[in-house]
C-alpha cells in the first residue's frame, strides 16, 4: 500500500515480509520442492534474512528453534543488473503494477549488489529473455 502511494519502504516495512518469505522457503524446501522466489532483496541484510531468518533465527523468523541451530535455506541470488535509464524505460511501459516509476530512484539508492562470499550470479538485463533463462538454468545444474 505504501509503495502504491509513492512512499518508499524502509527496513521496518521489509523485514516482516522477508521473514515470511524465509518461512515459506523453509516449508517448501523441507517438503522436497525446488523453489524459485522473485523479489527485490536489495540489501545483503535482506538476502541474509531469506537464508537464515531474522538475526539467524529459525522458522517463524523470531522464535528459537528446538535444536538451537538456525534453519538455513540454500539460496542462489540472480542479480539482474541494468542501468537506471534502461530499467526506468521498462518500468514506464508496465501497466497496473503496484510500484510507481517514481520509486525507482529509491530502489537504486537502497541497492547493495551481491558480492563474494554470497552465492550469486549477475546477468545484464540487456540480454534477451532466453539468454537470461539459459544462464540461470545452466548455473543451477
Amino acid at each position: 500500500m505504501k509503495m502504491g502511494k509513492g512512499i518508499p519502504l524502509n527496513d521496518q516495512d521489509r523485514i516482516p515480509w522477508l521473514c515470511n518469505l524465509h518461512d515459506i522457503l523453509l516449508r517448501d524446501v523441507a517438503s522436497g520442492q525446488h523453489v524459485v522466489l522473485a523479489c527485490s532483496a536489495l540489501k545483503k541484510a535482506y538476502r541474509d534474512i531469506l537464508i537464515r531468518g531474522k538475526d539467524g533465527a529459525s522458522p517463524k523468523c523470531d522464535e528459537t528453534g528446538k535444536d538451537k541451530h538456525p534453519a538455513e535455506v540454500k539460496l542462489l541470488v540472480v542479480h539482474l543488473s541494468g542501468s537506471f535509464e534502461v530499467i526506468s524505460g521498462r518500468l514506464l511501459k508496465r501497466k497496473g503494477h503496484f510500484m510507481p516509476p517514481e520509486l525507482l530512484e529509491s530502489q537504486f539508492e537502497t541497492l547493495e549488489p551481491p558480492s563474494a562470499p554470497e552465492n550469486f550470479i549477475q546477468i545484464s538485463v540487456d540480454k534477451n529473455l532466453s539468454e537470461i533463462i539459459a544462464t540461470i538454468v545452466e548455473t543451477l545444474k
